[in-house]
């Protein structure tokens, strides 16, 4: 059985498929070339990333095709209740990078507060006839100890975001309208653990009481944060969107930063991706990552290692 790995896969899991009598081709084919090269190979199952798309011109004429699976968590990228209408599987890694990810939203906090964003971009230009201003520039930061992070959408990624929180010092609410309590276990390197009982606090509250805010809801039809959410918040707050593009209303942000309402912003993915506006490239305060949430070594193998068992489950 022929397995494409279109947007690419780790050579765990490439590994992991051979042993299960599974042959696996990386080549990276164009979307509009999918139908095409799918079908001239015959080929079983289709895994992709969030670049390649799966719609139902894929899904009604490949009839070879019997799984289709995501390297990751988001699917809309995918025709998901279509493909499993027309009788294949579908499958995605929904635990594997979120950890990752919410290492990547700490990378972007620590950064927030200590002007890194900024510093980083202006330090190769001026840092040798500007030293002393731009270190009397960038000596206001400040501690995320004691701060309070609100987290809206607590799911696993969510609640991986939590652990770091806690385990910097850092008091966490959240809001979540499927779980209304849950207890964050907070695992340290010699084995110990420290239970966090929580509770869903309602939306308005937490952008009323957080000093940063960070996004981890599924894409949305509607903005999740948007110009009136921006105005609830406190002055000054930092946020971070490294979940879908599109639930944060970028203009909007824009506009909350020019008038520092909010301090700074950073921000992994982009409503208009892969093609992220300019404004949003060269505002001085937001942060900025291309989509790299899910993209290190051990969550890539891991998400390998997790589509290998469930295709050699499903199809063998």
């Amino acid at each position: 059985m022929k397995v494409l790995a279109n947007d690419g896969i780790a050579q765990s899991g490439i590994a992991a498929l051979e042993n299960g009598g599974f042959s696996v081709i990386t080549t990276k084919v164009a979307q509009e070339q999918l139908v095409s090269y799918i079908n001239k190979n015959e080929i079983d199952a289709l895994l992709v990333r969030s670049a390649t798309k799966v719609r139902k011109d894929i899904i009604d004429n490949c009839p070879t095709l019997k799984l289709i699976g995501r390297g990751g968590v988001g699917m809309d990228n995918i025709d998901v209740d279509y493909a499993i209408e027309k009788g294949l599987q579908v499958i995605n890694t929904p635990g594997a990078s979120s950890e990752s990810v919410a290492e990547l939203v700490f990378a972007h906090l620590f950064g927030g507060v200590r002007y890194l964003y900024d510093s980083n971009r202006i330090m190769p230009l001026d840092g040798d006839s500007k030293f002393k201003a731009l270190k009397k520039a960038y000596a206001k930061g400040i501690e995320l100890r004691g701060k309070t992070l609100g987290v809206i959408g607590f799911g696993r990624i969510g609640q991986a975001t939590a652990k770091i929180a806690l385990g910097v010092g850092m008091k966490v609410i959240y809001f979540d309208p499927f779980l209304e309590e849950t207890t964050i276990e907070v695992p340290f390197f010699d084995g110990q653990l420290v239970s966090f009982p929580l509770e869903s606090s309602s939306k308005d509250e937490v952008l009323k009481m957080s000093d940063f805010i960070t996004v981890h809801v599924p894409a949305q039809k509607e903005y999740v944060i948007g110009k009136k959410e921006f105005e609830s918040m406190k002055d000054g707050v930092g946020i971070i969107n490294a979940a879908r593009g599109g639930v944060l209303d970028e203009v909007a942000l824009v506009d909350a930063l020019d008038q520092n309402k909010v301090s700074f912003a950073a921000l992994d993915v982009y409503e208009s991706e892969p093609n992220p506006e300019i404004k949003i490239l060269m505002h001085p305060q937001i942060s900025l990552t291309p989509h790299i949430g899910a993209a290190t070594k051990e969550a890539q193998e891991r998400i390998g290692i997790e589509l290998a068992n469930k295709i050699i489950t499903l199809l063998k």
